[in-house]
C-alpha cells in the first residue's frame, strides 16, 4: 500500500543516500515526448531541506529534463530499491535550472563532487509530493561499481566539442523546445 509521507524524513533521507541511481521524469505541456532519464554517480544528488532536493545535471545526447523543466518545471524523481527490502520512492515537484554561473550555484556547491568534467548545470526540485509504493516487481540486483564511462568521455571532449553540443543537440528538446542558450557556460569555465 502506498504511503504519502509530510516531509524527507529520516528513513527516507536514509533510503536515497543507499540508492546507487535514480530517474527522472518531464514531459512538455502541449503532448509531445516523455522523458525518462537514468542518473548515476552518488555524488550528483543532494537533499536540500526536507522539501528541496537538487542534482547535479551532466551533459549528455540531449537536453530533454531542461527544456520540459524550463517550460513548464514539471518533475518527477524515482529511486528503487534492487535490494531485499523492495521500495520505490517518487518525489513529485516543481524543477528550476541553475546554470553553473549563476549566483544560485554557489550555495549548491558543497553538496556535490564538482570533479566530474562534464558539469552543464544543477536542477533543484521543490517537491509537493512524497510518496513511496511497493516495488514487489523490481527485480533483485547487485551492484558492481559506479560506470566510469560518462566521465571518462566528457574528460576527452575539448571546448570546441562542448560548444558545438551546446549549440547542436542540446540547445533544444526533441520536440523543439529550448534548452541551453547559446552563451551556456562551458564546463572548463566552471571552478572546481
Amino acid at each position: 500500500m502506498a504511503k504519502v509521507f509530510p516531509h524527507l524524513d529520516d528513513a527516507l533521507r536514509k533510503f536515497i543516500e543507499e540508492r546507487p541511481m535514480f530517474f527522472v521524469a518531464t514531459a512538455p505541456v502541449g503532448g509531445g515526448r516523455v522523458n525518462l532519464s537514468p542518473k548515476g554517480y552518488r555524488d550528483t544528488f543532494a537533499i536540500l531541506d526536507d522539501h528541496t532536493v537538487a542534482y547535479l545535471d551532466l551533459y549528455g545526447s540531449g537536453a530533454e529534463t531542461i527544456a520540459h523543466v524550463r517550460e513548464n518545471g514539471r518533475i518527477t524523481i524515482m529511486f528503487c530499491s534492487f535490494t531485499r527490502t523492495s521500495k520505490i520512492l517518487r518525489l513529485f515537484g516543481t524543477g528550476r535550472v541553475i546554470r553553473p554561473d549563476s549566483a544560485e550555484f554557489e550555495p549548491l556547491r558543497p553538496h556535490f563532487g564538482l570533479q566530474h568534467p562534464g558539469i552543464r548545470a544543477a536542477i533543484v526540485v521543490d517537491i509537493d509530493r512524497i510518496a513511496d509504493s511497493c516495488g514487489y516487481s523490481v527485480p533483485y540486483l547487485e551492484l558492481v561499481d559506479e560506470r566510469p564511462v560518462l566521465d571518462a568521455l566528457h574528460r576527452r571532449r575539448t571546448d570546441d566539442d562542448f560548444a558545438r553540443r551546446i549549440a547542436g543537440d542540446n540547445s533544444a528538446s526533441l520536440d523543439g523546445l529550448p534548452a541551453l542558450e547559446p552563451d551556456h557556460p562551458l564546463p572548463s569555465a566552471i571552478p572546481r
